[in-house]
């Protein structure tokens, strides 16, 4: 009998954890110019659509990585952030084509951030990011 509930008391315990598991976004190991960070993958409209808003910190190595389903001039604004962001740019071959730093927040009239290129993928991260790891238009993101 004691084998019996060792075996239920092991099955409640792998079904809690996949239930707390299953609730969490997915997160993705991003590399750029020898620095990796781990980014919250926003890969849908919703997803993209809330992004990082609302959010009162982010660590330096904590990001979000916005994934289209095509390369685009994807756009960004600050509107609901309460934090600074420095976005990055990723075309579909993985290098960097834009990068705008320490972007302000704002809540009414929002500036809108169009890059120059198109991209598949958009990384946002704590502002300061590009400036302290040398970060720069044409290197590769490993992803």
């Amino acid at each position: 009998m004691p084998f019996l509930s060792y075996l239920k008391f092991i099955s409640l315990f792998l079904l809690a954890g996949c239930l707390c598991s299953c609730n969490k976004e997915p997160i993705k190991k991003v590399c750029l110019g020898g620095t990796c960070i781990m980014a919250e993958v926003a890969d849908s409209g919703p997803k993209r659509q809330q992004g990082l808003m609302f959010r009162k910190s982010l660590s330096d190595n904590e990001g979000m990585l916005f994934i289209f389903d095509e390369e685009g001039q994807h756009a960004f604004w600050m509107q609901n952030m309460l934090i600074s962001l420095d976005i990055i740019w990723i075309n579909q071959e993985k290098i960097i084509v834009d990068i705008i730093t320490n972007t302000p927040p704002c809540n009414d009239a929002c500036n809108i951030m169009v890059p120059r290129s198109k991209a598949k993928y958009v990384l946002e991260v704590r502002s300061g990011f590009v400036q302290k790891h040398n970060i720069k238009i044409g290197q590769k993101a490993i992803f």
